[in-house]
């Protein structure tokens, strides 16, 4: 329940009023059902909380990844289907990292598979915050059997972050903060269009936001323009010419390779020719969203296969579009099928040494059985609100990263947007110039309700607690590169 400012005042003048003429102040029936929610709280273990929320399953406790710290697996009860609900449900997995229930929740929203380690996001440092990390419905183990693949939208991904939401509000009762990176940054801006008032901020790193399928002239201008000068990226278009080139000799090498590792092409582009052609084509796109312009050693055309190959893989990685890795992301491919969207380049350098022309989009990278036809609706309903009805939102970017090239556009109420210099697609707060930081950091931190910490906290002096192993380690894998 909330009590209005004009209520709020009321209440503090007749308490000062009643004070000054000696009498003895009544607490509100909110004041004293919040101070015995708050004491009750303190005298209960976490684990006995927990355990008294419907739907929620502590699947175990780890050991103490920091003192002050507890963490936790658990799963909780959502339903396939949130319009109807009576059709069956599946266990949603998610980690909880247990700081204390005065202090804010983190909502990290994974966008794919829940990472099975301790770690603390960024925003969770900055707050010193609890945090819970939620992995993507239809992400397995969290995908309902059978799998009713039309129940994997947006909607119903928001529902499921929205349910949970609510479940653990009466236990972490203080702000809270959502937060993602790349298709997690996606995933938490829709959740917040759908159920604006369950966080009470958001930070989306890397998110991309294409909202035109088909309209993606952003991402063709992005390469001819990424880096401080051109040589990188001629570097890189004149190795995928070169590559091709060879195809006979580095297709069969692929052939090998996927013979020794034990990888097959079978279910998803049916061949190591297309899979081939698929890393090449990712190439560019690899190295700018995982590498800096000063990492760019590219083998001049006359190097030798060896040297292609191994850069290749080194960058794209061959492996990567085997059925055995690329399967388990058919939740995001399907997504990006249907509503999300993804890049289409025009790969003009390219011409005459492709064989397949329309290989470069989202359901080139499934099995025929869920190839899908795009719906270009949510993707504009989602721009419209970010840019005309959102509020406490803040979006940071990398300026050398390709996902990056249509950013989510923010309304200008309470939320901001900044672009860290030369970064990637690991882009946050602490890569951005010192003013941009100190900014984003007083929003998140005036939205959470901390108060004491200064943008100076991201760099070396500052006071915010740093924890090895905890801090150091949040999870971004490097994925295939039409994935953010």
């Amino acid at each position: 329940m909330r009590i209005t400012m004009r209520r709020a005042v009321a209440v503090l003048a007749a308490a000062a009023s009643m004070t000054a003429f000696g009498l003895a102040v009544p607490a509100s029936a909110e004041q004293t059902s919040a101070a015995a929610g708050a004491s009750a709280q303190q005298e209960q273990d976490i684990v006995d909380q927990l355990e008294q929320v419907e739907g929620l399953t502590i699947v175990k406790e780890e050991e103490p990844p920091a003192p002050g710290f507890r963490f936790f697996y658990l799963t909780y009860t959502q339903p396939v289907d949130h319009a109807h609900p009576e059709r069956g449900t599946f266990e949603q997995r998610f980690s909880l990292l247990h700081r204390d229930t005065s202090r804010p929740m983190i909502l990290h929203t994974t966008g794919y598979e829940m990472p099975e380690l301790a770690f603390r996001a960024e925003p969770t440092v900055l707050l010193d915050g609890n945090q819970i990390s939620v992995e993507q419905r239809f992400f397995t183990p969290s995908r309902p059997e059978p799998a009713d693949w039309k129940k994997l939208t947006i909607k119903q991904a928001a529902a499921d972050h929205h349910r949970l939401v609510q479940a653990l509000k009466p236990i972490y009762h203080q702000k809270w903060i959502s937060t993602g990176a790349s298709k997690g940054g996606m995933t938490s801006v829709y959740h917040r269009r759908f159920h604006p008032e369950d966080v009470d901020g958001l930070v989306a790193y890397v998110a991309p936001n294409d909202v035109h399928n088909h309209a993606d002239r952003a991402y063709d201008e992005f390469f001819q323009h990424v880096g401080s000068t051109p040589e990188c990226q001629d570097a890189l278009e004149e190795l995928q010419i070169e590559a091709l080139k060879r195809r006979d000799e580095l297709v069969k090498r692929y052939e090998e390779y996927a013979e020794e590792q034990g990888l097959h092409f079978d279910e998803v582009f049916g061949s190591a020719d297309k899979a081939f052609e698929m890393t090449v084509l990712d190439t560019a796109w690899a190295f700018w969203q995982y590498s800096l312009e000063e990492d760019c050693d590219v083998p001049e055309p006359t190097a030798d296969t060896d040297e292609i190959w191994d850069f290749l893989d080194q960058v794209a990685g061959f492996a990567f579009y085997a059925d055995e890795n690329i399967l388990p992301y058919a939740p995001y491919y399907y997504q990006a099928a249907t509503q999300l969207g993804w890049p289409s380049l025009k790969f003009k350098h390219l011409d005459g040494l492709r064989h397949y022309p329309n290989l470069y989009q989202a359901n080139s990278s499934l099995p025929k059985e869920l190839q899908s036809r795009h719906d270009p609706r949510p993707m504009v309903d989602i721009d419209r609100w970010v840019k005309r009805e959102s509020e406490q939102m803040l979006f940071i970017y990398g300026e050398n990263d390709p996902w990056g090239a249509e950013p989510f556009v923010d309304s200008g109420k309470d939320s901001a947007t900044f672009v860290a210099p030369g970064a990637n697609h690991g882009a946050n707060i602490a890569a951005l110039r010192p003013e941009d930081a100190e900014a984003a950091t007083a929003m998140l931190q005036r939205w959470a309700g901390v108060e004491d910490t200064s943008a100076r906290t991201l760099r070396a002096g500052g006071t915010v607690r740093h924890i090895p192993g905890l801090d150091d380690r949040e999870p971004r894998e490097q994925r295939p590169a039409l994935m953010p």
